[in-house]
């Protein structure tokens, strides 16, 4: 098919969005993301040494929603939801290992967030990690993006087993705070909002900590002194099922609990956490301050998120990845100027976002978001709601998050309930106590009636007709579908006829299974210097 071609459906699309009305009186937009942040802010009590004043004038400007949840529990399903406006099951983005570019027929079948407003008449401008890994151009203006960790700046703290991530690092860091990643981040965003644009302006802004490695500026990680770790009890799995364990410990790459709770490892992992969200809080305190005396101030509408929150030794585990409060729960703040403030415990989706901004700013609707405005509830916090919000990890496994109760089912069947109003860490699997049947039936009717399949991690849509490909003639063509980068072809190509055959292709998926860092392999090769993933 030829570019041309596939252009069309998406061109197509855009002219359905573009409303006739001028888009010279429409609020501009500040979409703020926050990398792997749980409720660990001090407008939301998650931990006792929080300190986000920053997050917390927002918040006194804005609606803060308390009980948000992500719809994906890690990196690239939950932002392809939000940005989609699409839930993981119905889109069949379920991992970190495939990115949305990997599929040119979903991105010509939808319209992000970004090309909406840029259809609506907006300059749609971004920064840092919005998109996860990959991501095709999705806004006009594209600033610096300098990934997890500064090559020849960010130093390794702790020596980790073989198998972890690359970037499972945490501890201070002692260069100038000026070259920290999120320092840049908010210093080109500060710049775009202190210029006059000729059009309202879309800004979305991607801050990477607290994402690992845990590398906060040693100025701000001396701030704290010992810190409390998290509540944990002792065989705290013993009602949980094999499903249920299987799918929480399925990423390798991420640390036991047993290891991280040796060597004074979760003290220094939990404060280093900590002094990161007091950096990342600082960076959007130097954006709320150029808004405000910028003349934008009183015409922009601010959305912050997290993409999902994070374990850090709660119910014996760590990161993201699982179905739990821990990971699906997240700060969320929309302030809209000359509306009201306060707090609303409904439970609320970050699928919400693309309908409710849209919405706000006056565009018309987009018939593929499955989310809800919350309109309603920036209008009267207190008011009626009757929706819950739904997390999904891996295909038909799902929790349900009502303002008391989370429901989880595993793809086996299997299942959990906790009782928010008196097990708040989730202690108790009340799953099978026959007096709670009906609060068990009332949650399953929410479950995603459609679980489509995944998104295969090496290239293709599992049994999708004509997805496989035996040959590629190019390196254009093999980043065009298999979603690569440049440097890998010459690696792959190993008889340099310019091609990758189905011979040089299986070589790299064997490879790839056989060394976890495969991709540090190859740049060695080549001779290219090695920067760890994020």
């Amino acid at each position: 098919m030829s570019m041309t071609a596939r252009l069309v459906p998406l061109t197509c699309a855009l002219l359905m969005i573009t409303t006739g009305s001028s888009s010279a009186d429409k609020p501009n937009v500040l979409l703020i993301a926050v990398d792997d942040l749980n409720d660990w802010v001090s407008c939301m009590g998650g931990h006792p040494q929080a300190k986000t004043p920053n997050i917390d004038r927002l918040a006194d400007r804005g609606i803060l929603f308390t009980n948000a949840h992500c719809q994906g529990t890690m990196c690239n399903p939950s932002r392809i939801s939000i940005l989609w406006g699409m839930r993981p099951s119905s889109t069949g983005f379920y991992d970190n290992h495939y990115a949305v570019n990997k599929e040119p027929s979903f991105l010509a079948r939808h319209v992000s967030l970004p090309r909406h407003f840029e259809a609506g008449g907006y300059k749609t401008l971004t920064v840092g990690k919005v998109f996860h890994g990959g991501s095709t151009r999705q806004s006009q203006v594209v600033g610096p993006r300098p990934g997890q960790w500064l090559q020849g700046r960010d130093r390794p703290v702790h020596e980790k087993p073989a198998g972890l991530h690359a970037t499972w690092d945490f501890g201070p860091q002692h260069y100038d705070e000026a070259n920290f990643v999120d320092h840049v981040v908010a210093s080109w965003a500060v710049q775009q909002l202190e210029a006059r644009h000729e059009k309202p302006f879309f800004l979305s802004v991607g801050f990477y900590r607290p994402h690992v490695p845990f590398f906060p500026p040693v100025r701000v990680y001396n701030t704290l002194g010992d810190v409390r770790l998290p509540r944990v009890i002792e065989n705290d799995w013993s009602d949980l099922s094999d499903a249920a364990r299987k799918l929480t410990l399925s990423n390798k790459k991420i640390p036991t609990h047993d290891w991280m709770t040796g060597e004074n490892r979760w003290q220094q992992a939990v404060h280093a956490y900590l002094a990161c969200i007091r950096w990342t809080d600082e960076q959007i305190g130097r954006l709320l301050d150029a808004l405000d005396a910028s003349p934008h101030a009183d015409n922009t509408i601010i959305v912050l998120f997290a993409d999902h929150g994070y374990h850090l030794g709660e119910k014996e585990r760590w990161s993201k990845f699982s179905l739990w409060e821990r990971t699906s729960r997240v700060p969320f703040i929309i302030s809209v100027p000359g509306r009201s403030n306060g707090k609303s415990a409904e439970p609320v989706e970050l699928l919400s976002i693309y309908p409710t901004l849209i919405d706000l700013c006056g565009l018309a609707p987009n018939a593929d978001t499955e989310g809800v405005s919350l309109r309603p509830l920036l209008e009267n916090p207190g008011g009626p709601w009757e929706h819950v919000a739904v997390t999904t990890l891996g295909r038909n496994n799902h929790a349900v998050r009502d303002e008391r109760w989370r429901y989880i089912r595993y793809a086996d069947g299997t299942e959990e309930l906790y009782d928010h109003e008196n097990d708040p860490d989730e202690w108790t699997n009340l799953a099978s106590s026959p007096d709670l049947t009906e609060v068990l039936a009332s949650l399953k009717m929410h479950l995603p009636k459609v679980n489509v399949e995944q998104m295969n991690a090496d290239g293709q849509s599992q049994k999708r007709p004509g997805a496989r490909k035996t040959s590629w003639d190019s390196r254009e063509e093999w980043n065009r579908d298999k979603a690569s980068v440049a440097w890998v072809f010459p690696f792959i190509d190993k008889n340099n006829d310019g091609k990758i055959d189905s011979t040089e292709y299986q070589a790299i998926q064997d490879f790839k299974k056989q060394h976890t860092d495969w991709q540090d392999r190859a740049r060695a090769e080549l001779g290219i210097p090695t920067t760890p993933g994020n």
